[in-house]
């Protein structure tokens, strides 16, 4: 069977600084997200403790009977909260998607983040050997993690615009541990979406 994470991109944020919480839309996908992964034998829902994706989680967790678990590991790489013009903290997350060993002046740089969730959710797989779990977090440490496991080159022949434009909301990525390894099953599918899919990167 092999152990699997189902990462979910948190739905859909509203858009003000510090730690914003879901617009009506993104509760939408997210309980879209639930109703997908009901019946799939889920074993545990993990969230990053940021609102955004902790309020997705939740949603998702109420859909398969299961209580949230939060690991800070999972947190964004970078978080706008307001203190600075929001161009400036974009052009801060741009030069840290470009170069991955630059810290910005309001988070982890790409490789620390990338790291960090990597870590996160290999610890959680040897606890769950054989079993299916899902993990609640965000588009940039996401990509940071898979720009680790598999390198750019790669990703880019996998899904060409990720890096560029983010993970879809509460769109699925798939990736299976070996006890040894990862490997990515699948980057960023919205197909559950339906209706819900007029979604933006966030």
């Amino acid at each position: 069977m092999g152990t699997r994470v189902v990462v979910v991109q948190h739905g859909e944020k509203e858009r003000v600084p510090g730690e914003s919480g879901l617009t009506a839309l993104g509760r939408a996908q997210a309980r879209a997200a639930g109703a997908a992964l009901r019946g799939c034998e889920i074993t545990a829902v993990v969230s990053s403790p940021m609102r955004r994706a902790f309020q997705t989680a939740e949603i998702v967790a109420d859909a398969i009977e299961l209580e949230v678990v939060t690991d800070a590991r999972l947190r964004e790489r970078m978080n706008w909260d307001g203190s600075e013009p929001i161009e400036t903290f974009l052009d801060d997350w741009h030069r840290a998607s470009a170069d991955r060993d630059y810290t910005p002046r309001s988070g982890d740089s790409s490789s620390v983040a990338g790291a960090r969730f990597v870590d996160a959710i290999t610890d959680h797989a040897t606890r769950r050997s054989d079993q299916t779990f899902v993990v609640v977090a965000h588009g940039g440490v996401t990509t940071d993690a898979l720009r680790t496991l598999i390198g750019d080159d790669a990703l880019g022949e996998t899904a060409p615009t990720l890096i560029a434009d983010g993970v879809p909301c509460c769109a699925f990525t798939t990736l299976e541990w070996d006890g040894v390894s990862w490997q990515i099953e699948s980057v960023a599918v919205t197909d559950h979406l339906e209706a819900e899919s007029q979604h933006r990167p966030a």
